[in-house]
């Protein structure tokens, strides 16, 4: 077949892919996946090649392809496959997936240039200043950008110049695509000759540099790396080695001993230098012999499985021997972690087991970075580990999909679209590409959990922690009786605090979970009721004394602490309710010689701050360590004596159809970092309501009888995992239009959908960053046909909303399966 048509994906939210012919000189490169330089709406794009065609139907002239960027295919067809099951399932456009999946480095559009009209000299009309200095500045430069004609007018708004000035014939504008991947380069030196064919030389060599100290060894330095013979080195590692500068190797480039070029590496960090360890010294328990045979079991019939391993069971071992077994059959193992934080700590784990084969990808790296591992997988890299984002990457020969803590909510992306579950996707993935998946958790999610009943997913148990190491004691300490008795010290009751002493007479290490970063949620004056709020969402301002400020949560809104109430002139405000940064406060005076530290977004914003808390905490130079959920994902460490719940009760309160089950999770996930060795842990959690059905089952470790509650209330109030639920949110800068435009919504989808509808209703926050929401649930059967009905009529309605005056300027968000 010629092609003579294809049809493209752009990384935009277009409703439709757009056709393009291809000039018979392009015609024999064109293939799927490859990107080609297109033009729409008079801007230049990379657009991605989905569809091929000897000849098609269409009801107007289409454009020409203008160029041909890529070689090889960027993207494999089992990707498309899978962008487009993504794009109809979370009702989205392929475009919105495509910008979400690949690199900014791939995704290239058109930089708009001004142009200088012949000579400057030749200007007889009248101009404005500004007018004549772009005018002037163009004709010198050539051609200038946009920001380039802003900086120079010191002014955001320029086209009305710029519109002036192509009116009268002085410039004229034009796009050129712009690449936005640059290889990284770096020096490198290589030994002339006779120096490298007669080694005996090299001693003329260092007699032109015996009189340079610095000269002198850095040579040396070359000698010894390159005794394996290979003459050309990196400049950087020379300078290191000899802990001499650059000048140095120029004065040797200047004595003819060494040559100086630029040549292209790689920007991928090599994960470990070191090879693997022999893995024989951690032989599988008899526990973990016996999953992995029920896992293998399940792996012949085609069947997704749950790992339902308890904390510290060891399945990252498991995990390994499975690898293993897929690295044997030449294929890629994709390894997903809910958190980018997390992925360093297992880096490390891995690569005692296999050495450098690893690679790390997550959307915290810069965009060059992220273009070479999109290469790199493209070749075939063995092992990828990532958060959700590694989804997307084009594997070529997947054999196997790991997603441990599978019940982590950080899984959902929640914003922009795709709204999408990356557990859920990778079950998906691993059906298009024949590989195996694995789910892990010790508190699995109620979806996964049923699934296994229902017989779509194999379960495997791991009741028991692997070694000498048992399940921690958890107390429950009832805070009504420590109010009563007066004995409740600020923050902490009695029993912890005797608890905390003890650990650190023993030189023992202590977490205290409180998930609420901040010092206090609240600040007000008692006085006239004057309290702390947002400009731009419904929501009160926390105070972060560490900062001296009050700051939003949801926008970011900043403003120093007030030193009085800007209502009644009060000097005396009130802070209510705790964080993270008070606790780290008020243990630091009840325990003033023990070494604190907190882990949260303040103190982990990046990655290096995060692994710094986490390498001291593990050499034990931290004796308490105050944190957020944070430190309940994953994180493995030997003196964990105490593990303190400080408001399990917050959890709980949450309003929120998830509220118990994600309370069950952290709480369970909290205590399992107690007691990962030898020694019995203790867990201590403290509530005003002891008898809460999620902390009795959490205190006496029941997952079993947890599901089946939550099971019961779920199927009686319609709830997933037994229904389906798809949310509709409408956002507005304007309350009433905002209202206004779920109504209309909401009664026109009504008549087709019935009781399956509720609202419009007004979310607990009614308005964040400046947009006022209104909600629209849908509850539905698990039938896919009768899905992808109401999935129709949704975006019908959508449609028909848009083209209504008073309602085109809402934003609509679709989130299938919010939760």
């Amino acid at each position: 077949m010629i092609p003579k048509y294809v049809t493209v994906i752009f990384p935009l939210a277009l409703p439709k892919l757009y056709t393009y012919a291809v000039p018979p000189e392009m015609a024999a490169d064109i293939v799927v996946g490859i990107r080609v330089e297109v033009s729409l709406k008079n801007k230049l794009y990379s657009a991605l090649v989905a569809e091929v065609y000897e000849d098609i139907e269409l009801a107007y002239k289409p454009k020409a392809i203008i160029s041909i960027i890529d070689n090889l295919p960027m993207v494999t067809a089992i990707q498309l496959q899978f962008w487009k099951w993504m794009a109809e399932y979370y009702c989205c456009t392929i475009g919105e997936v495509m910008n979400m999946a690949m690199p900014s480095g791939l995704k290239l559009e058109s930089e708009t240039k001004v142009v200088f009209n012949g000579n400057f000299q030749d200007i007889d009309q009248a101009l404005s200043d500004d007018e004549y200095l772009i005018a002037e500045a163009v004709s010198i430069q050539n051609e200038l950008t946009i920001l380039q004609i802003q900086e120079i007018l010191d002014k955001k708004t320029v086209f009305p110049i710029l519109r002036n000035l192509l009116d009268k014939r002085i410039i004229s504008i034009k796009e050129e695509l712009i690449e936005k991947f640059k290889p990284k380069t770096a020096s490198f030196i290589t030994l002339n000759e006779p120096y490298v064919s007669e080694p005996s030389k090299l001693n003329d060599a260092f007699d032109l540099v015996a009189r340079s100290e610095k000269q002198t060894k850095a040579l040396l330095a070359f000698v010894q790396i390159s005794r394996n013979k290979n003459f050309t080195q990196a400049v950087s590692d020379i300078c290191h080695l000899a802990n001499v500068d650059t000048a140095a190797i120029q004065a040797m480039v200047k004595k003819d001993i060494f040559t100086i070029s630029k040549q292209i590496v790689s920007r991928i960090k090599n994960t470990g230098a070191h090879q693997p360890e022999n893995d024989t010294n951690h032989q599988l328990s008899l526990q973990q012999e016996d999953g992995l045979k029920e896992i293998e079991h399940h792996f012949g019939q085609n069947k997704p499985v749950l790992l339902h391993g308890i904390t510290g069971s060891g399945k990252t071992k498991v995990y390994t021997e499975l690898i293993k077994k897929v690295l044997a059959e030449e294929k890629q193992v994709l390894y997903l972690l809910p958190e980018i934080a997390l992925t360093n700590h297992m880096v490390d784990r891995l690569t005692e087991v296999f050495g450098s084969d690893i690679l790390v990808y997550h959307s915290r790296m810069n965009n060059q970075e992220r273009v070479e591992l999109w290469n790199a997988v493209l070749l075939g890299a063995k092992i990828v580990i990532a958060a959700r984002s590694g989804l997307f990457m084009p594997y070529i020969h997947l054999g196997l999909i790991i997603v441990d803590e599978e019940h982590d909510p950080s899984f959902k992306q929640s914003d922009p679209n795709p709204r999408y579950n990356a557990r859920d996707a990778a079950i998906f993935m691993s059906h298009l590409t024949n590989s195996k998946i694995i789910l892990g958790s010790a508190t699995p999610s109620m979806e996964s959990f049923a699934n296994t009943i229902n017989d779509k997913y194999g379960l495997v148990t791991m009741s028991e922690r692997h070694g000498d190491s048992v399940l921690p004691l958890v107390r429950v300490v009832d805070l009504r009786n420590e109010y009563k008795d007066k004995r409740f010290k600020g923050l902490f009751s009695a029993e912890l605090v005797a608890a905390i002493e003890d650990a650190l007479e023993k030189k023992e290490q202590v977490l205290l979970f409180q998930n609420r970063r901040g010092y206090a949620p609240t600040l007000h004056c008692h006085i006239c009721g004057w309290k702390a709020e947002c400009t731009n969402c419904d929501v009160h301002l926390t105070v972060h004394k560490t900062f001296n400020e009050v700051r939003c949560h949801y926008c970011g809104t900043r403003a120093k602490l007030p030193k009085q109430c800007p209502a009644c002139g009060n000097h005396e405000l009130h802070e209510t309710g705790f964080g993270t940064e008070k606790i780290e406060d008020d243990i630091r005076e009840i325990f003033p010689t023990a070494t604190v530290a907190r882990l949260d977004l303040d103190t982990a914003k990046t990655k290096l701050a995060f692994e710094t808390i986490i390498h001291d905490f593990e050499e034990g130079k931290i004796d308490i360590l105050v944190g957020t959920q944070m430190i309940t994902k994953g994180l493995d460490f030997g003196n964990i004596a105490l593990v303190g719940v400080l408001n399990a009760d917050a959890l709980l309160r949450y309003p929120d159809l998830r509220a118990n089950e994600r309370a069950f999770q952290l709480l369970t996930q909290v205590s399992g970092r107690a007691g990962r060795r030898t020694k019995q842990g203790k867990v201590i959690i403290q509530t005003f309501d002891p008898a809460h059905p999620v902390i009795v089952e959490t205190m006496h470790h029941m997952y079993d009888r947890f599901f089946e509650r939550e099971s019961s209330e779920r199927k009686m109030f319609l709830y997933p995992p037994y229904f389906r639920m798809i949310q509709i949110e409408f956002l507005h800068k304007n309350a009433s239009t905002c209202a206004h435009a779920a109504a209309v919504f909401a009664d026109a989808a009504k008549k087709l959908l019935g009781s399956r509808l509720i609202g419009p209703a007004t979310p607990g926050i009614a308005r964040i960053r400046g947009q006022y929401i209104q909600q629209v649930t849908i509850k539905m059967e698990k039938d896919p046909k009768a899905v992808k009905k109401i999935k129709t009529i949704i975006l019908t309605e959508r449609n028909k909303l848009r083209e209504i005056k008073a309602c085109s300027s809402v934003r609509v968000n679709i989130d299938v399966d919010p939760y």
